[in-house]
């Protein structure tokens, strides 16, 4: 007898879309199948999916957890929501794998020790599945490099790199371009992934002290410092770097402007394995959003941009520039949100992982017409893939976790605060939303059923990952 059925959906999978049924089995899925096929199997829990869509959990490759929120003077003061929180909220809008960072300053400490310290945050405490980038800051001292290829084999693949320090007088964040260098050269050699913040720190930092010596210090100037300029140069250059070194790929996270979608499609039709990420922010926000009431709310890093810059992110999503859409998830209450009201003290990320799913679909399959299986690459299986987490997660597959979301096409509503997990605000407070999740599996159990949360925090497990090498050797998603 099968622990589960899931019945009578449309079923999204990567040999296309059909009704069908999916089979669970001790937290993997044992058959996919037409619909009415398993019905003599027996199963001891039935879930009925009759008019719904039935898909691969969501999967955010960019949240933040216990993350520092700068104060008013520059330095933390306090911290982002933990990842008890995040993660049932991510469960609540169907996503059930999220990616955190483990900062790691290598000339004061070892990987290691960031990856045991964030394990420490998430350990016991995260209703979903999780994982890590390593997140490497500063300068990168020569008995450093080989730490980089144990974090490889230990199951963390992936390693976050700026090339800005960001707002002024912070030091020690962003990388020069010759560590950058070596380590791209581990990374290739061990089958690693760079995923980089890139904005052009000379670009940003002059921007910054131009417009304070004007006199013009308010946060709705800060689409004029982190600009789109910024990220030409920044992604020209780390991409120009990345086809310089034998094996390296790349992972360009939160793509804001027109030219990031360009310098990404130049190099991929060149045959380089080089993938973008945009988040949910920048393809629903413009910068005229800074001028709303509270319009803080609105805003990441790099800066909201233009509407032009907007539509050629949603053409990036078509023709395969974006592979990924995000969040940046950062979760603080309103008050921390919105109390920056300089350029240079303003509170970056959203708190996005909830209605990620719900308002993705909207927009792309119910508004623009995007196929089923295009909108779950973009929100589930390119992550799993470029991430490592392929075939185990991102796809409805024998001998993958049963982490299903069932989605509801019929749902009508406006996206309300009151209706979210996360905190006392979201950006997209009022936003029309045509269809939403509303029953989540975790590896077979049943955690969210029509509003009712019946996860526990030790459900979360901290997954293994490899990236395959097609991923590496070539655009593979």
């Amino acid at each position: 007898m099968l622990d589960l059925l899931v019945r009578g959906g449309t079923v999204v999978t990567a040999a296309g879309v059909a009704r069908g049924d999916v089979a669970v089995d001790d937290g993997k899925i044992v058959a996919v199948s037409d619909s009415g096929v398993l019905d003599k199997t027996g199963a001891e829990r039935v879930v009925d999916a009759s008019g719904k869509i039935v898909m691969p959990g969501g999967i955010d490759p960019h949240v933040h957890c216990n993350w520092p929120i700068p104060g008013p003077k520059g330095k933390p003061s306090l911290r982002s929501a933990p990842p008890s929180r995040v993660s049932r909220a991510a469960l609540f809008g169907g996503t059930t794998t999220v990616i955190d960072f483990a900062p790691w300053k290598a000339e004061s400490g070892h990987a290691r020790e960031a990856i045991e310290t964030t394990e420490k945050n998430w350990a016991g405490k995260s209703y979903c599945d999780y994982s890590y980038h390593l997140f490497l800051q500063g300068d990168i001292p020569d008995p450093a490099l080989p730490e980089i290829r144990e974090a490889i084999e230990s199951g963390f693949p992936t390693v976050k790199i700026f090339t800005t320090n960001g707002r002024p007088g912070r030091t020690g964040r962003m990388l020069d371009y010759g560590d950058i260098w070596e380590v791209f050269q581990v990374l290739a050699q061990h089958g690693g992934l760079a995923a980089i913040h890139a904005e052009d720190d000379d670009i940003v930092q002059h921007m910054y002290g131009k417009l304070f010596r004007q006199g013009r210090v308010g946060f709705e100037h800060v689409s004029e410092i982190r600009n789109a300029l910024s990220e030409d140069l920044s992604f020209h250059r780390i991409i120009r770097l990345t086809e310089n070194v034998e094996g390296a790929a790349i992972y360009l996270m939160h793509i804001s402007a027109a030219c990031g979608v360009a310098a990404v499609s130049q190099s991929r039709a060149k045959g380089y394995p080089v993938y973008g990420e945009t988040l949910h922010q920048y393809l629903l926000f413009t910068s005229d959003d800074y001028h709303r009431p509270n319009g803080q709310i609105y805003h990441t890093y790099p800066s909201l941009k233009t509407g032009a810059d907007q539509e050629m992110l949603w053409q990036g999503t078509r023709n395969g520039a974006i592979s990924t859409i995000a969040t940046d998830e950062i979760c603080t209450s309103l008050r921390v949100k919105v109390r920056g009201k300089r350029s240079d003290d303003m509170t970056g990320g959203s708190s996005g992982v909830e209605p990620r799913i719900g308002v993705m679909y909207t927009e792309m399959v119910v508004k623009r017409g995007y196929p089923l299986r295009h909108f779950v690459d973009l929100v589930s299986t390119n992550a799993a893939k470029i991430m490592g987490l392929y075939p185990r997660k991102g796809v409805l597959a024998v001998g993958s976790d049963a982490d299903i979301t069932i989605l509801d096409p019929g749902v009508r509503r406006r996206v309300r605060v009151e209706d979210l997990h996360e905190t006392d605000y979201s950006p997209w407070e009022g936003h029309e939303v045509r269809g939403w999740p509303t029953t989540t599996i975790l590896r077979g159990k049943v955690v969210v059923e029509d509003g009712t949360f019946l996860g526990e925090p030790a459900d979360g497990q901290r997954i293994f990952r490899k990236i395959a090498d097609g991923v590496r050797e070539r655009p593979f998603c």
